[in-house]
């Protein structure tokens, strides 16, 4: 350091230039004499490491450990927990029955145009409009086994043929998986919390998504799940029986007390029965007789008697005789609504109501619940039991065990909606990661298509090998998919693609209802138009956006991955317009709307949250930056200014 000069004596930070060697030495000492008040900011700032968002949060005990409590402590946390065990269990039971009860209010509301939209079979005929139709009816019923109910209907009663119902039956697989999506957004209160719940509710849709775009195609060209299915129901003898009552032995008490509807009108509908047309779907008579006489009629003509020995003409009359069934009323129900003189839709929007109350109530109260019961050593047994997977080499079984608990639990609540809808919730809270909610997922699908074989296997003898092979046909396609998209940890897509969107609406929490309206409203109703619009107009519009789509998402990839394949212009979008690579420009808009509609409630302050994180961390950032740059002992001294331009001087020199 001899040849060495000071170029700044009097800061705390020193830099020495080598006159030969051309070297630059930064050397740091500590001022001993330095005042505490005017003390030099860091030119070195630690940024704190981040973390990453799908990690299952730590579920921390903040209460007093049990070997601390003495006896009254211990029984008294004991019933504290007996307690809430039982509000859980009560909530849950609510929670069921709300669903149950939402699924009869969106019947009331929809229903008879669910029955006249299946009406329509040349539009049926068209592959990519029955599958709309399976998406739209099932979401005006909120229930895919009434949606499937219907389609076998028809195809016992002769409306429909096997090859016709399956794309219905695979949109009633995609208009299920709304249910689940709508309960995650009851926890958009908390940003981590929700990104989770999104996702472990969406990776249901992108799965069904996925496996309709191979799979429809695939149907189409080959009759792939057709021909399989009729092998099946042709190889065995399949004997008829009933499908089992689990949940609904405990649910329908509450429920039927509320409202009970009549089924066989919506069947009726579209079967192009005129009398159903001008039912109510409300239940008045529990117990019927119904008494069948055979009687003497009179038919316009010869060819309109049932045999031609039981025909005869008397004058200007044909008579014949005819089996007439009589119904008679004995018993009436005995729900809130049977003497009610409203309409079907009133009726309806007062229940969608009180169920969308009822349903958002008890869904926070059982998250609340669960947060304060999963903590401690519970949080961590319960964690443990459904996160880990078996010891090597028996790793991949644990996935497959998930599929069929899965499948199990979805068999003895009788509903797929249910199912997904109550884990969303502990998706949320950390206590089961996506990638083990995504084969308790797969498993549901599966337990709701047994049940609907189940189901089928009730119906009479000469319908019976129909309604089985469309039951059959739901289960297929959902192995099949099953197939596509979860044996090889590569292939299960639906897992990074809810993730991605679940970072998105963590960030963008606005744009959750924006993936709902489009993903089951705008995209199945476009295609349904373009569908009717005849094939070219179909291929003319779908093919280029499919294209397009193709070549966005390839050049994502290689964006992330090899950038260098790329030319410099297509290694971002940064070329171009904001809004069309960012969410930023409308995330303002939305901030300003809500700002000015809602200024005084809860949903302002959430949606506002995003600008005040962003704006805080833009603050920090400035705060840091200026920190570095900043000497405040020098800003209260005369000689602020020169000093300044030293420690400039200073930062250019130690660049190298």
């Amino acid at each position: 350091l001899t040849n060495c000069r000071i170029t700044a004596s009097y800061f705390t930070n020193y830099m020495c230039v080598c006159s030969r060697t051309k070297m630059v030495f930064f050397l740091m000492f500590i001022e001993i004499k330095a005042s505490p008040a005017h003390s030099t900011a860091a030119l070195i700032v630690d940024e704190p490491e981040e973390t990453d968002p799908w990690d299952l949060p730590e579920l921390k005990d903040a209460g007093v450990p049990w070997s601390a409590l003495d006896t009254k402590g211990k029984v008294l946390r004991v019933l504290i927990s007996v307690g809430k065990l039982i509000l859980l269990l009560g909530f849950l039971y609510m929670f069921v029955c709300s669903l149950d009860i939402l699924s009869s209010a969106f019947q009331l509301v929809g229903g008879k145009t669910a029955g006249d939209i299946f009406q329509d079979n040349e539009i049926l005929s068209n592959p990519l409009a029955g599958l709309v139709i399976g998406v739209l009816v099932t979401l005006l019923v909120q229930s895919s086994s009434t949606s499937s109910s219907i389609v076998v209907s028809m195809v016992s009663s002769g409306l429909l043929t096997v090859q016709v119902a399956v794309p219905i039956i695979m949109g009633t697989n995609i208009g299920t998986s709304v249910t689940n999506t709508l309960v995650a957004m009851t926890q958009a209160g908390e940003r981590n919390t929700f990104r989770r719940a999104f996702a472990g509710a969406t990776v249901h849709d992108f799965f069904n998504w996925l496996s309709v775009l191979v799979l429809l195609p695939l149907e189409v060209a080959s009759g792939y799940l057709f021909v399989v299915t009729k092998l099946i129901t042709d190889s065995f003898e399949i004997q008829s029986g009933e499908a089992p009552d689990l949940l609904n032995v405990i649910t329908d008490p509450l429920t039927e007390s509320i409202i009970e509807l009549d089924a066989s009108v919506i069947s009726g509908i579209a079967t192009d029965d005129p009398e159903a047309k001008n039912k109510s779907l409300i239940k008045r008579w529990c117990q019927t007789f119904t008494n069948t006489t055979l009687m003497n009629v009179t038919v316009p003509g010869p060819e309109n008697c049932t045999s031609p020995s039981l025909c005869w003409v008397d004058g200007n009359y044909t008579f014949t005789l005819k089996n007439i069934s009589q119904i008679y009323n004995i018993k009436k129900c005995t729900h809130l609504f049977v003497d009610v003189n409203l309409s079907d839709m009133a009726v309806g929007l007062i229940l969608l109501a009180l169920s969308l109350l009822v349903l958002c109530s008890c869904l926070i109260l059982i998250v609340k619940l669960l947060n304060s019961m999963l903590k401690g050593q519970v949080a961590v047994v319960i964690k443990k039991v459904l996160n880990t997977n078996f010891p090597f080499p028996f790793g991949w079984v644990t996935g497959y065990i998930a599929i069929l608990v899965g499948a199990g639990m979805t068999f003895i609540v009788q509903s797929s909606s249910v199912f997904t809808s109550a884990i969303t919730p502990l998706v949320g809270i950390g206590v089961i990661s996506i990638e083990r909610a995504y084969p308790l997922c797969l498993g549901s699908n599966i337990g709701t298509t047994t049940t609907a074989i189940l189901a089928a296997m009730a119906s009479p003898g000469e319908t019976l090998a129909d309604a089985l092979q469309i039951a059959l046909v739901h289960f297929l396609f959902n192995i099949s998919g099953i197939i596509l998209w979860y044996p090889i940890p590569f292939t299960r897509v639906p897992i990074r693609l809810a993730k991605g969107l679940g970072n998105i609406t963590g960030k963008y929490r606005w744009f959750a209802v924006v993936y709902i309206i489009c993903c089951f409203f705008v995209l199945p109703l476009l295609i349904f138009a373009l569908s009717l619009a005849g094939w070219k107009v179909l291929v003319g519009v779908g093919v280029p956006l499919l294209i397009m789509l193709i070549i966005i998402i390839v050049i994502n990839i290689l964006q992330k991955r090899k950038p260098g394949w790329l030319p410099a212009v297509l290694r971002s979008w940064d070329f171009l317009p904001l809004w069309a690579h960012s969410l930023a420009p409308c995330d303002k808009a939305v901030g300003v709307l809500i700002a000015k509609c809602c200024c005084c409630c809860k949903c302002c302050q959430a949606a506002s949250d995003d600008q005040e994180d962003r704006a805080e961390q833009l603050e920090n950032n400035k705060t840091t930056h200026t920190a570095v740059y900043d000497n405040h002992a020098m800003s209260v001294e005369n000689e602020a200014e020169d000093g300044m331009k030293i420690e400039l001087n200073i930062l250019k020199m130690t660049t190298l």
